[in-house]
């Protein structure tokens, strides 16, 4: 399998690099510090057609595909990890659902403003009660009088309250486990979802990310995704390409604590010379480098395969998980390389090492994406 960039993709790469150089690296820090949501850098990067990249271009959008996508999260992850997430989910999760489930309808209605950057989009699946376990939701639809109410609330849900499109999982047949789910396109201004405060978190600060309630949060028909019953098989096709994204974004991270290192491993002199020249220290960057270029040959790999229409379900798990241990592990070697320089909220590392223990955990564990490929190995 040939995984060079073609000329586009790599025209992409250009594209979007210049743009993190310029406009997300000197916000960074800042975005972090005073956890203010990034609208500006949002719209900036739909200026440049950046939030279309799946999306057809029937639709306004690029019709690039998941490897050219994957490009696009690594370059922004490498100065911004929440920025990159904002984009991530609003790009993957939070639209390609409609690109595959969609009714032409639905298409026309809300891609074309997905992918010039007019609405944002967030992916309501995960509740209080049903994180891992997907199948047993707590929030239902009922069907009555040529509508569906949603009742219930989703939890830890990136882009809330930014979003004016909501892709909700909502059981329209209790107790019947994954055969009972039905996705539905909310919309952000509908009277019936209501979002909490936005969470103070640990690290990935800038990306908004709350509870959403929906009160008796009525949809028209025309606003169910699918037929009543596919909505977790589309919810499960959603994450295992948004895998790819969380793989860019970890890739992104580690290579940006990577360019950190190396950097400062120059400059910084004990015993009389740059510590770049000590083993101990080379051998450190070394085994980074080698994390780094196998998790983004892991990731493009699931994008190629995607791409191609090719199974990637085990790919894509195996990216993940490959790809966010890794960004956790170079990240705190990295810091490990700033020495006391590196504990201190001045310099980047501690912001990495906080964002990269995010990626570990959203859009299935660590632990579920070894329990998805193990299946894959041996199915039942």
């Amino acid at each position: 399998m040939d995984l060079s960039l073609s000329p586009e993709q790599q025209e992409i790469r250009r594209l979007v690099r210049e743009f993190a150089e310029r406009e997300i690296k000197p916000r960074a820090a800042a975005i972090d510090h005073t956890d203010d949501f990034p609208r500006d850098l949002v719209a900036k990067a739909a200026q440049l057609g950046l939030l279309g990249i799946l999306v057809p271009e029937a639709y306004s959008g690029a019709g690039l595909g998941h490897v050219a996508f994957a490009v696009f999260v690594e370059e922004v992850a490498r100065y911004s990890a929440s920025t990159a997430g904002i984009l991530d989910v609003h790009g993957s999760v939070g639209t390609e659902p409609i690109v595959l489930f969609g009714n032409e309808e639905q298409k026309r209605r809300w891609l074309p403003d997905l992918a010039n950057g007019k609405k944002l989009a967030a992916f309501a699946l995960t509740e209080p009660e049903a994180g891992s376990d997907a199948a047993h939701l707590k929030t239902i639809a009922t069907h009555q009088n040529g509508k569906y109410v949603l009742r219930g609330t989703k939890i830890f849900i990136t882009n809330a309250g930014e979003a004016q499109l909501y892709v909700v999982m909502a059981t329209t047949h209790p107790g019947s486990g994954a055969e009972g789910i039905t996705t539905f396109l909310v919309g952000g201004d509908n009277p019936g979802l209501k979002v909490g405060p936005k969470f103070k978190k640990m690290g990935l600060n800038g990306s908004a990310i709350a509870e959403v309630h929906l009160e008796d949060c009525a949809v028209d028909e025309t606003d169910r995704l699918g037929n009543e019953g596919e909505g977790f098989r589309i919810a499960m096709r959603a994450l295992d390409s948004g895998r790819i994204g969380i793989s860019a974004q970890a890739v992104g991270l580690a290579q940006g604590a990577l360019d950190d290192a190396i950097a400062y491993a120059k400059e910084r002199k004990q015993f009389g010379k740059p510590i770049a020249e000590l083993q101990t220290i080379q051998n450190k960057i070394a085994d980074m480098t080698v994390k780094v270029s196998a998790a983004r040959w892991m990731t493009w790999k699931a994008a190629a395969l995607c791409d191609a229409g090719q199974p990637f379900t085990k790919a894509a798990s195996m990216a993940k998980l490959f790809a966010t241990d890794a960004a956790m592990e170079i990240t705190l070697d990295a810091l490990q390389v700033f020495g006391g320089y590196g504990y201190l909220e001045d310099y980047p590392m501690a912001r990495r090492v906080r964002d990269a223990k995010a990626c570990q955990i959203y859009e299935g564990t660590n632990q579920v994406q070894r329990v998805v490929i193990a299946r894959e190995l041996m199915p039942a």
